[in-house]
C-alpha cells in the first residue's frame, strides 16, 4: 500500500492527483489532504477518498473544519504547522506538494528530512534555495520527482543518467513555453486586466501561476528550478515559445542527439508519473495522435516585451539570495495585480526594483538566508508597489 499526502489538494494539480489515485486503484491510498481555504472541495474529496488526516492553511476555515471534521479524519493545525506535520507523517510514502509560492518551503524541507518520495509541483522553494534542498535530499535519501510538465519532460529525457552526470552529458536544455495569452498580442501591455491575464490559452491552472505564465515569469522560475534540480549552469537552459504545448521540453546531448517528451497538454500524465516513478501505469490522459498534429511551431522569446523572463535569468546568473528575492517580489507583485492594485507592467517593475537592491554572493546562501531574504524582499516589493499605485 502506497500512502500519499497531497498538499494543495483543492487546486488544479491536487484535484487531478486525487483523480489519479482513484484511477490507480488498489495499492494506493490518500493518507492526508491539505487545502488553503476551499472547504467545499476538501470535504467532497474527504468523502471520496477517506483520508486519515486533513489540514487547512487559513485559520478561519480551520476553525470551521475543526468544528465539523470529515468522518474518520484528524484535523491538524492551521498554517504552515499543519502542512509540515502532514509532509513528515511517518506512515506517508509519497508527498505531493502542490501548494503555491514560498509557503511550500518548510513542508518541502520537512518531507526531505523525513526521507520521502516527493512529487514536486511547487517550484518556488526550488527557486529560493534549490541547490541546497537537493543536497539535503541526497543527505536524507529523499527523492524529488518534478510534476510540472516541463521539468517532468526533462527528467524523463534524462532517464538512464545518474545525478551528477547531467552537466557533462548535455549541451542544452530546451524549456518550452506556451507564450501565454499575450505573446502574439500587438501594442502595449500596460492596459492588461487581471481577467485577461487569467485566461490561459492551453492550461487550466491556479491564479498565480496563470499570471506568471502571462508575464513569462513562470518560465524564468522554471529555468532556475531546472538549473537546481539537475545541477546545470543557467547558460545551458534555452527557452522556446511553443504555442501548441505538445513538446513539453527536451535535451540536447553533447553528441548532438536531441530527446524530447511529447503529449497533449494534460497535467494528469506528469502528475501520475511523479507518483508512480520509477514505474508507469495507464493514465487518464488521451494518447497522442500524430496525424492530428497539423504543425509544431517554435519561436524565440521576446525578452524586451516580457522583461520578467530576463529578470529571472539575471537572478540565476547572480545566484546567492537573488533568486529568493526575485521569487518573493514576484509573488507580492502578482498578488497586487490580481487585486487590481498594480498594473500588469508594474509586475516586472516591482521585481526589478527589488532585484536591484539585492546584495549577497553565492557563497552566502543558506536555507535560513533564503527564508530571511523572502521576508525582506516581500517588504521591499510591497513598498515599491505602493509607490506605483
Amino acid at each position: 500500500m502506497k500512502n500519499v499526502v497531497i498538499l494543495g489538494s483543492t487546486g488544479s494539480i491536487g484535484v487531478n492527483a486525487v483523480k489519479a489515485l482513484r484511477k490507480l486503484g488498489k495499492g494506493w491510498r490518500a493518507l492526508g489532504l491539505a487545502a488553503n481555504s476551499n472547504l467545499a472541495v476538501l470535504r467532497a474529496q474527504a468523502r471520496e477518498v477517506r483520508p486519515a488526516y486533513v489540514a487547512v492553511f487559513d485559520y478561519k476555515a480551520w476553525q470551521e473544519l475543526k468544528a465539523d471534521p470529515p468522518k474518520g479524519a484528524k484535523v491538524l493545525a492551521p498554517g504552515v504547522e499543519g502542512l509540515v506535520e502532514l509532509a513528515s507523517l511517518a506512515e506517508a510514502d509519497v508527498v505531493l506538494s502542490a501548494v503555491t509560492g514560498a509557503v511550500g518551503f518548510a513542508p518541502l524541507l520537512a518531507a526531505i528530512r523525513a526521507s520521502k518520495h516527493i512529487a514536486l509541483a511547487n517550484k518556488e522553494p526550488m527557486v529560493m534555495a534549490g541547490a541546497l534542498l537537493m543536497k539535503e535530499a541526497e543527505r536524507w535519501q529523499a527523492r524529488i520527482i518534478p510534476v510540472d510538465s516541463e521539468p517532468s519532460a526533462i527528467f524523463q529525457c534524462l532517464a538512464g543518467l545518474k545525478p551528477g552526470q547531467y552537466d557533462a552529458a548535455l549541451s542544452r536544455v530546451f524549456l518550452t513555453a506556451s507564450g501565454g495569452p499575450f505573446y502574439a498580442r500587438k501594442g502595449s501591455l500596460a492596459g492588461v486586466t487581471p481577467a485577461q491575464a487569467l485566461k490561459h490559452p492551453r492550461w487550466s491552472m491556479g491564479p498565480k501561476i496563470t499570471v506568471d505564465s502571462s508575464t513569462l515569469m513562470n518560465k524564468g522560475l522554471e529555468a532556475i528550478e531546472i538549473q537546481n534540480l539537475f545541477s546545470l549552469p543557467i547558460s545551458k537552459v534555452q527557452v522556446l515559445v511553443h504555442p501548441q504545448s505538445v513538446v513539453h521540453s527536451g535535451v540536447e546531448f553533447r553528441d548532438g542527439s536531441v530527446l524530447a517528451q511529447l503529449s497533449w497538454p494534460d497535467m494528469r500524465l506528469p502528475i501520475q508519473y511523479a507518483l508512480t516513478w520509477p514505474d508507469r501505469a495507464p493514465s487518464l490522459a488521451e494518447p497522442l495522435d500524430f496525424f492530428k498534429l497539423a504543425r509544431l511551431d517554435f519561436f524565440k522569446p521576446d525578452f524586451h516585451r516580457f522583461p520578467c523572463l530576463e529578470l529571472a535569468f539575471e537572478a540565476a546568473r547572480r545566484g546567492g539570495i537573488c533568486p529568493a528575492a526575485l521569487n518573493a517580489a514576484n509573488e507580492v507583485a502578482v498578488e497586487r495585480f490580481i487585486a487590481g492594485k498594480l498594473k500588469f507592467t508594474g509586475i516586472p517593475a516591482v521585481v526589478e526594483k527589488v532585484l536591484a537592491a539585492c546584495r549577497g554572493d553565492k557563497a552566502g546562501l543558506t536555507l535560513a538566508a533564503a527564508v530571511e531574504t523572502d521576508a525582506w524582499a516581500r517588504q521591499k516589493a510591497a513598498d515599491a508597489a505602493q509607490r506605483m499605485r
